[in-house]
Order: C-alpha cells, then structure tokens, then sequence
C-alpha cells in the first residue's frame, strides 16, 4: 500500500532526478491535479492508502513531465492578468512578460475616454485580447491563423464574456479584409525568435508550436510586415503596439517611426529587457 505522502515523496523524487527546472513546485501542481490534495490536505490526509486512479493519472502526468511536455499543456490551463486560459497543444502558452504590453494598451485605452475598436493580431489563446476587453472599455477583434489556437481562442473568449469578435486569418496576408482608419488600437504579441535560436530554447519551448515563435531570420518579419500593412487600419492618433523580443527595441522603433508613428515609448519586464513599445500615429 502507498499513502498519499509516499507518492508525492516519489513524484518530486522522480523529477528531481531529470532535468526538470523546478521540480518541487511540479510536483505539487501534479499532485494536487492528480489527487485533489493541496499541502493541507497532503498533511490531513497524507497517511492515507492513495486511491489506485489517482495514482494512475499521476503515473500519465509525471511521464507527460518527464518527456518535457510544459506544465500548463497538463494542467490544461494558465492563468495570466487574473483570467485562467485554457492551454493545450498548438497553442503559445501566456507569460508573465506579456503583461508589460498588455499595461501600455491599457493605460492608452484609458487615455481615450472612450469605447474603443481594438485588434489583437496573433491573438493566440486571448491573453492579450481578453485582458483589454475585461479591463477597458474596448471592443475587440482577436485575429489568428492557426486551427489548434483558434480552438482555444474560442474556448477562451467564451468562457471571458468578454466583448470580442473572432477572426480566422493570416496577419500577413488578410490586412485588406479591414477597413482603412478603423482601429483605435492595433497590439500584436507576434513571432519574434530568429529562425536559427529555435533549436536553442528550452526543451519545453520547442513544445510549443514553432509558428508562435518562428520570426524570421532575424526575428522582425512580422514587425515589418504588420507595420506597413496594418498602419493604414488605425485612425488617426490611434496606437499600435507590440511585445519585443531582447534586443528588438530599436529596430522595430525605427520600423514605426518610418510609418509615421511619434511619442513611441517602451517598458521594461522584471528581468529589465524592453519587452513592450507603443507608439501614436500621426497622418500627414
């Protein structure tokens, strides 16, 4: 007979022998999904015979785990800006760092005084489209291509309430199915890895799909082409908006400033890069 204690014992044991970032917090979080037992009811009822189905998915999650599946794809969910997201397989999971643009756009947002038209290009799961429509006064379009993130856009949005109209296309191809100076507010979380660091990242990353993080050689295609090809769909003295890769600031701050953008500024995430930049725009 294992009790519950044994078997959370041998889950950190298992991940602690792999190269498993913080092995103590996964065990926890696969435990407690496995078994429905936080640390309190790990110490109420730890001397307990664990539950042969219990022990089962727990089995299915540490091997899930161990062969470098991310976290949030089994717990199936990941909270960002106090909304949890509904996370899976094909589809970029929300990061802390995002909450950087997602402060600019709504500090813009709420500069307006006013409802605003807003589009989310690779919108993704929703994190960002989801948090400005919950915490502004916004309408929103969330855009995005692929159909396995589209899935989860859906669940998403649906699960919010939020104020948001979905839209199935290509960023770099279907900028003509909008009307010229209709947004107040264009934001993008884009691809924006060089195309040669993939094999780089984490092994968990490489997980995620490869089209969310795949910007190109140099890791601007997507900050030059939604640049050119979206200006013209932001109203005059409206804003566009984009998460940076490390290093990026100053390219794709040139890159607006060729469209005409002005009062460009960027924000810094915890770890100091310049994750976020936001700049007006200002037709002749």
């Amino acid at each position: 007979m294992m009790t519950y204690r044994q078997l959370y014992l041998q889950t950190k044991q298992r991940l602690s022998a792999s190269d498993i970032d913080d092995p103590e917090f996964d065990a926890r979080c696969l435990f407690e999904k496995a078994t429905g037992l936080n640390r309190i009811g790990l110490i109420t009822y730890g001397n307990d015979a664990a539950d042969k189905t219990c022990v089962k998915s727990l089995e299915n999650y540490i091997r899930r785990r161990l062969n470098h599946e991310p976290l949030q794809y089994i717990l199936g969910s990941r909270n960002f800006y106090g909304f949890d997201f509904k996370v899976g397989k094909g589809v970029l999971i929300p990061r802390d760092d995002t909450e950087v643009v997602v402060n600019l756009c709504i500090d813009y947002l709420k500069s307006l005084g006013r409802q605003a038209h807003v589009i989310d290009l690779c919108a993704g799961s929703g994190a960002i489209g989801v948090a400005l429509a919950l915490n502004t006064d916004s309408q929103v379009i969330a855009l995005e291509l692929s159909d396995s993130a589209f899935e989860y856009l859906t669940q998403n949005v649906s699960a919010s309430k939020a104020d948001i109209q979905l839209y199935k296309g290509d960023v770099l191809k279907c900028y003509d199915e909008f009307q010229d100076d209709s947004f107040d507010l264009i934001v993008s979380n884009p691809p924006y890895i060089n195309s040669d660091e993939i094999k780089t990242l984490q092994k968990e990353v490489q997980n995620e799909p490869i089209a969310a993080l795949d910007g190109g050689a140099d890791g601007c295609d997507f900050y030059r082409s939604i640049t050119e090809h979206w200006t013209p769909k932001l109203k005059n003295g409206g804003a566009l908006a984009f998460e940076l890769g490390e290093n990026q600031a100053d390219t794709v701050k040139s890159l607006m400033i060729e469209q005409g953008y002005k009062n460009i500024k960027t924000s810094l995430d915890l770890g100091g890069t310049q994750r976020a930049i936001i700049g007006t725009l200002i037709k002749k």
